[in-house]
């Protein structure tokens, strides 16, 4: 569970840090959503018992590497 949680809060500052470093920029607070959103429920996710039961299993494990990876691909590029 302790990578999720990791996971989850790094999305988390990435959002936040993108909404603070762009403001001004058209788009921003849907972009840093689209970033923050993922991380908090994964993080909410690995906290619940019965959701971190799911997390534990290997489809979850590679459906959210995937998920991170192109949200943190995702957050370089913008």
């Amino acid at each position: 569970m302790t990578n999720y949680r990791w996971g989850g809060y790094l999305l988390v500052a990435m959002g936040l840090l993108n909404l603070r470093y762009q403001t001004g920029e058209p788009g921003v607070l849907t972009h840093s959503l689209i970033i923050l959103i993922p991380g908090a429920i994964i993080l909410v996710m690995s906290f619940i018992p019965k959701t971190a039961e799911i997390l534990k299993t290997k489809t979850a494990r590679n459906i959210s590497l995937i998920v991170g990876a192109a949200v943190i691909i995702y957050a370089a590029l913008n």
